[in-house]
C-alpha cells in the first residue's frame, strides 16, 4: 500500500534525487481511476513544496505573489502558471539536459521556436498516469482490440506527447495486428481500409486512435472513394484535438456522424480525449464506459482521474466562478510533479457534477486574466 501524503515543505529525497512522493504517486496511479486519492490537498501541497524548492522560475513567480509553502494552505491557492509560460523558459525541477523526453506543442504563427516545451524528467509518471486512465475509458469491457493509430508514432515524432501515449497504449493493450498508418507522406488510407476489412473478416474489434482532423481526412477520402467500412462489433474510437483553425470548418456533430456513416461506429463508441502537451494526465468522456457498465451513457463531459482537479475561473480575475458559470479551466495535475502541477489554460469550460464540459478556446479578449498572469510571469522571471 501507499503512505498517505502529508502537507508541508518537503526537504528529503531518495538517493537517486527522486522525492519519496514520486514513488507514492506511481503506486496511486497504478491503482487506477476507481481508487479514490484520499486527502488530495495534502498531496498537492507536498508537490507544491517540492516544486517551489526545485523549480527556480516557478519559485520566483510564487514569491512575487506571496505564495510560499506554509502560507499556502489549500490546493486551490497554489499559483497556476499560464500555459504560455512554457514557451518562454524551461519549467522543471532539475536541468533540461536531464529530461527523459522533451514534448513540444504544435507550431504557431510565431514559428517553431515559440512552441511550448515540456521537459519531462520521469516518463514513468506520465506512463503510469496514462495507462489506467485510458484502460478505464476505452477498454472498460476488458477488450484487447487491434489498435489502429491515425497519428505518427513516437519514433516519427519524438516531441509529440500524444504519439508517445498512443505507442504505450498500443503496446500495453493492443492485440496482434495493431499498427500505425501515418508516415512522412501523411495518412495511408488504403492500408487503413485493408486493416479494417481484415479485422472485420477476422471478427477482431478495433480501437481507432486519432486526432479530429485525421478522422476528417479519413472520412473525406472514404467519401471520395465511395466507401463505407464496417468496424467489427465491439470496436471503439478515441478522438482528440480541436476542430477550429483549419481551412475547412467541421462541427462535432458532422464529425461524429462520419463515424457512423463511414465506419459503422455508434456515437457512444466514440470517446473524446482532452489533453495538452504541458500536462501529463488526460481527461476522457465516460460515455463508452457508462454504456458498457449500464447500457446507457450520460451526457458528454470530461472527467478527471483522482490525481487531477479542475477549477473553472473568471476570465478577468482568475478567481473561481459560481457553479454553472462559464470560465477558464485551471488544472492541478499531480503527474506533473517534476515540472508545474498548477496550470492556467485559456480553454473555456463549465463545471458539471463529476467533471466539466469543454466549450473551446477563449479569444485573446476573452482571456484577459491569462494575459495579466502571463505579464506577471514575465516580470517575475526576468
Amino acid at each position: 500500500g501507499t503512505r498517505r501524503a502529508r502537507g508541508g515543505p518537503m526537504t528529503s529525497s531518495t538517493s537517486s534525487g527522486q522525492p519519496p512522493l514520486a514513488q507514492r504517486l506511481l503506486d496511486a496511479f497504478r491503482r487506477g481511476v476507481d481508487a479514490p486519492l484520499d486527502d488530495f490537498g495534502a498531496w498537492a501541497l507536498e508537490a507544491f513544496a517540492y516544486q517551489f524548492e526545485r523549480n527556480a522560475p516557478y519559485r520566483r513567480f510564487c514569491e512575487r505573489r506571496g505564495a510560499v509553502p506554509g502560507r499556502v494552505r489549500r490546493w486551490e491557492e497554489i499559483p497556476a502558471v499560464p500555459t504560455a509560460a512554457f514557451k518562454e523558459v524551461p519549467l522543471l525541477c532539475g536541468r533540461p539536459e536531464d529530461a527523459e523526453a522533451v514534448f513540444r506543442t504544435s507550431g504557431t504563427s510565431r514559428g517553431a521556436a515559440r512552441r511550448g516545451t515540456h521537459y519531462v524528467l520521469d516518463l514513468e509518471l506520465y506512463r503510469a498516469s496514462a495507462l489506467p486512465n485510458f484502460e478505464a475509458h476505452l477498454l472498460p469491457d476488458g477488450a484487447r482490440p487491434r489498435m489502429l493509430l491515425l497519428a505518427p508514432a513516437a519514433a516519427q515524432a519524438p516531441d509529440s506527447s500524444l504519439g508517445r501515449m498512443f505507442d504505450w497504449v498500443s503496446a500495453a493493450f493492443g492485440a496482434p495486428g495493431s499498427e500505425g498508418f501515418v508516415d512522412e507522406r501523411g495518412l495511408d488510407v488504403d492500408r487503413l481500409v485493408d486493416a479494417v476489412r481484415r479485422a472485420d473478416a477476422d471478427g477482431v474489434p478495433v480501437c481507432l486512435l486519432g486526432t479530429a482532423f485525421a478522422y476528417v481526412h479519413l472520412f473525406d477520402a472514404l467519401a471520395a472513394r465511395g466507401l463505407r467500412l464496417r468496424c467489427p462489433p465491439g470496436s471503439r474510437a478515441l478522438e482528440t484535438g480541436g476542430l477550429k483553425g483549419r481551412a475547412r470548418e467541421v462541427t462535432r456533430e458532422e464529425l461524429y456522424a462520419g463515424f457512423a456513416e463511414r465506419l459503422g461506429l455508434p456515437q457512444v463508441a466514440v470517446v473524446a480525449e482532452y489533453g495538452m502537451t504541458e500536462m501529463c494526465s488526460q481527461f476522457y468522456e465516460p460515455v463508452w464506459r457508462e454504456h458498457v457498465r449500464t447500457g446507457a451513457a450520460g451526457p458528454r463531459r470530461f472527467r478527471p482521474p483522482p490525481w487531477v482537479r479542475t477549477l473553472v475561473v473568471d476570465a478577468d480575475t482568475l478567481e473561481p466562478v459560481p457553479a454553472g458559470q462559464v470560465g477558464l479551466l485551471r488544472h492541478l495535475d499531480l503527474a506533473n510533479l517534476h515540472s508545474v502541477c498548477a496550470l492556467q489554460t485559456d480553454d473555456l469550460g463549465i463545471a458539471v457534477a463529476d467533471g466539466f464540459r469543454l466549450l473551446g478556446r477563449a479569444t485573446g479578449a476573452e482571456a484577459r486574466g491569462c494575459s495579466l498572469a502571463f505579464d506577471e510571469w514575465m516580470a517575475a522571471t526576468r
